[in-house]
């Protein structure tokens, strides 16, 4: 009989074979599991790759690397010029919570050490790092934390961040050379959603830029032009405010000819000093200029307040070889990017073909008006030639002819014809007198022209073209004192139009009869409130007072404003 094995022995063979297929089991698990994670990898890649907005390119990127080494929370900060965060991209934080934790990191604390020393960051516990400092209220708490940077080509554009590594665990090397991975696919995502956009964007510069030449071109208002600038540049560069300033003659001052956007109101007709105006510093350096909140920006420290709620801000003058014609305005709500060098890259040759239609605009307005000086010198010599002098001889005839006339009432008839001609004359003298007065240089024009003048200079404030009327001897009759505030009177009641009224059309009505002048200015705007600002006014009432005269102002028969400004011409 042989001899039975012992119980135990053959316990011990069968142990050691199912911890081999554990151990076995537990290899191919953990094959399968790299071979999955490559495959997630290989995907997010993939999908990455494939976004070419820029936007939804940063956002995929963030929400893959969180899938990724499974964490919970994930962010992605975009370094800005300053070195701080100008954007902050958030996955697994709701969007409420978001906003009761308050304003977007700017890169301090753990988000700035990867800014200043941009290597692959991996901590057990956030809180035990030197730099960190807390958490703000209302945040989620969070503890393991993995971070990355991610390069374009030579430039760190910004660092992904993941926390809170789901199952309490901690963020391992595979995790790291993971992410490390996706940080490489995503540069190159980003510099191809960049180039892409780049090229969209030169696009649609080159379109506004036709468009805005075209217009210009074509005859059209250069109020409507400049809208058309500051349109453009809004639309292209998803800016909340657009406006335009344009040198004022003679001054050292700009005026904010155009703005649309938030508190449009509260820039448009600003007249301001160079010296201490966002525009005016582009316009003194001759470049563009930014700010990441013009609000509080140093070089913005005249005017009323009026930036408020807005942030990034970018001004660029608008420039030829004779010089800056003006400069154009870009601002961000508070909070949104700032304008970056590759969004405003075209901005300055944007801005100077504006600068070069508009010159182009005004030289081909200035052989217009040549051509109408030269018609009007015609007109002139004709009227002096053949008019008046056949006015004059047939005056003559029938004051001849009184005396065959027995008739009494037929007597004054003729009489009162003659009177009527020189007055006839007189005024054609007079018209003729404003149609030579380009001739005799801009210190000597007539009060016709100089009226003229006023209202084409206020157009581009006003937004419009006010109508114009004018009756009487206003060349001959009225006094170079009084013709002197008929135009200053005119100008400041224009801008009030401008500044306060929100019209949309308006009437000057310039009358000399009676021995008296009369300039009448009306509109369809708003009125005049009851308890508003009346320095301007009291300013037109005292130069009328000066001159023995008076001024009224009211609401209108279509209930805009009314002002009546009448002086007495024999003093």
């Amino acid at each position: 009989m042989g001899m039975e094995p012992d119980k135990g022995e053959q316990r011990l063979p069968r142990l050691q074979l199912d911890d081999l297929l554990d151990e076995l089991q537990i290899r191919i698990d953990a094959v399968r599991g790299t071979r999955d994670r490559v495959h997630s990898l290989l995907q997010a890649v993939l999908s990455v790759g494939r976004e070419l907005d820029l936007s939804q390119a940063l956002r995929r990127i963030v929400e893959a690397a969180v899938v990724l080494v499974d964490a919970e929370y994930g962010a992605l900060g975009v370094i800005g010029g300053d070195d701080r965060l100008s954007q902050f991209l958030t996955v697994g934080i709701p969007g409420d919570q978001v906003e009761s934790i308050g304003p977007l990191p700017s890169g301090h604390g753990i988000l700035g050490e990867l800014i200043r020393h941009p290597e692959p960051l991996r901590l057990e516990e956030i809180s035990e790092h030197p730099a960190s400092y807390g958490f703000p209220a209302d945040h989620p708490p969070m503890h393991s934390f993995l971070g990355v940077p991610i390069r374009v080509r030579d430039e760190v554009f910004g660092n992904l961040y993941l926390t809170e590594k789901r199952g309490g665990k901690e963020f391992d090397g595979e995790d790291e050379a993971v992410l490390s991975t996706l940080a490489v696919a995503a540069g190159v995502a980003i510099d191809n959603a960049r180039l892409y956009e780049e090229a969209r964007s030169r696009q649609r510069w080159l379109e506004a830029n036709a468009e805005i030449t075209a217009s210009l071109l074509s005859g059209a208002e250069e109020s409507r032009v400049l809208e058309l600038i500051v349109e453009h540049g809004r639309r292209i560069l998803g800016a909340d405010l657009g406006a335009v300033a344009l040198p004022v003659e003679g001054t050292g001052d700009v005026r904010m000819a155009i703005a649309t956007g938030i508190d449009a109101a509260a820039h448009r007709g600003l007249v301001l000093p160079r010296e201490g105006s966002f525009v005016g510093a582009a316009m003194a350096q001759g470049e563009l200029i930014t700010s990441c909140e013009v609000g509080r920006d140093p070089r913005v420290t005249a005017g009323p307040p009026r930036f408020g709620g807005l942030g990034p801000a970018v001004a660029v003058p608008m420039s030829t070889s004779e010089g800056v014609r003006g400069a154009l305005l870009l601002a961000r709500a508070q909070g949104e990017p700032e304008f970056t060098g590759i969004e405003t890259a075209p901005l300055t040759d944007f801005a100077g073909s504006a600068a070069l239609a508009m010159e182009l605009a005004e030289r081909r307005r200035s052989a217009e008006q040549l051509a109408r000086l030269e018609d009007r010198d015609r007109i002139a010599r004709d009227l002096h030639d053949l008019a008046i002098q056949r006015l004059f001889a047939t005056g003559m005839t029938l004051q001849s002819a009184v005396r065959f006339v027995d008739h009494p009432q037929a007597s004054e008839r003729l009489l009162r014809a003659v009177d009527d001609l020189d007055e006839t004359i007189k005024i054609i003298r007079s018209t003729i007198f404003g149609l030579r007065a380009h001739d005799a240089g801009p210190g000597r024009k007539g009060l016709r022209v100089r009226i003229a003048g006023e209202v084409e200079r206020a157009v581009p404030a006003l937004g419009f073209t006010p109508a114009l009327r004018m009756e009487g001897l206003i060349d001959t009759d009225v006094p170079a004192p009084v013709a002197e505030n008929v135009v200053a009177v005119l100008g400041e009641a224009l801008s009030n139009t401008a500044r306060h009224a929100e019209a949309r059309s308006a009437d000057v009505s310039l009358v000399v009869a009676d021995g008296e002048v009369t300039l009448t200015v009306t509109d369809d705007g708003v009125g005049i409130p009851d308890g508003g600002r009346r320095s301007g006014l009291d300013n037109l009432s005292e130069r009328a007072r000066a001159l023995g005269g008076s001024f009224t102002a009211g609401t209108g028969a279509d209930g805009g404003a009314l002002l009546r400004w009448r002086v007495p011409l024999d003093r």
